[in-house]
């Protein structure tokens, strides 16, 4: 199936930042070209848009179950990859979370768009969490954080896919072109060595 959305049109010429590393963009990593992207390099984004515009597609068609509402939410992903590149934090994980929290958004904004419907105030009050239960929350967020810097990167990736943008495996499968058998083992070495890894710390 071919894609055939646009990349974004009006973009500024490009602008390295002389911090990005100066490999060809056929070579950089998501998370460099993202960075490139910040800096107003075109070409890095076309890129990205070439890597990733066919998975988000399909995703978008699974989830919104018509095509050209999927070639909006694609339209609607680059477009604010472009914008909100700069956001991207290389230190908080690899780009492809990045990306597909991006398009996850765009996907739901499609979907909510289609089947939004007025809301009451509702008459009981919030029953979230409190100040002492969001900081165990924190704490807890912090040192899985730290846990998962340790791991390879290609574990790294499969574990920030599911658990952090909710993917399930045969969808990570499918936005990183791996086999699904191949995602499940770097899932369970991932858990493995995370388990380790945190029952090594002090609590």
């Amino acid at each position: 199936m071919t894609c055939s959305v646009a990349v974004p049109a009006r973009l500024p010429r490009s602008a390295r930042a002389a911090t990005i590393p100066s490999v060809s963009a056929a070579e950089a990593t998501d998370g460099e070209l993202i960075e490139r992207t910040a800096a107003g390099d075109r070409d890095a984004f076309e890129l990205l848009y070439r890597r990733y515009a066919r998975s988000v597609f399909g995703l978008a068609l699974r989830r919104l179950g018509d095509r050209s509402r999927a070639e909006d939410a694609v339209q609607e992903t680059f477009t604010s990859i472009w914008r909100s590149a700069k956001s991207y934090r290389p230190e908080r994980g690899p780009g492809a979370p990045w990306l597909y929290a991006v398009a996850r958004n765009a996907i739901v904004d499609r979907a909510r768009a289609r089947t939004e419907t007025p809301s009451e105030i509702p008459d009981r009050p919030d029953a979230g969490a409190g100040p002492a239960e969001r900081a165990e929350a924190g704490w807890v967020q912090w040192r899985v954080h730290r846990a998962l810097e340790e791991l390879p990167e290609r574990e790294r990736e499969v574990i920030a896919l599911a658990y952090w943008s909710g993917l399930s495996q045969s969808e990570v499968a499918e936005f990183l072109g791996i086999p699904l058998g191949t995602v499940k083992t770097r899932t369970r070495a991932a858990l493995a060595r995370l388990a380790e890894i945190l029952d090594g710390e002090e609590l």
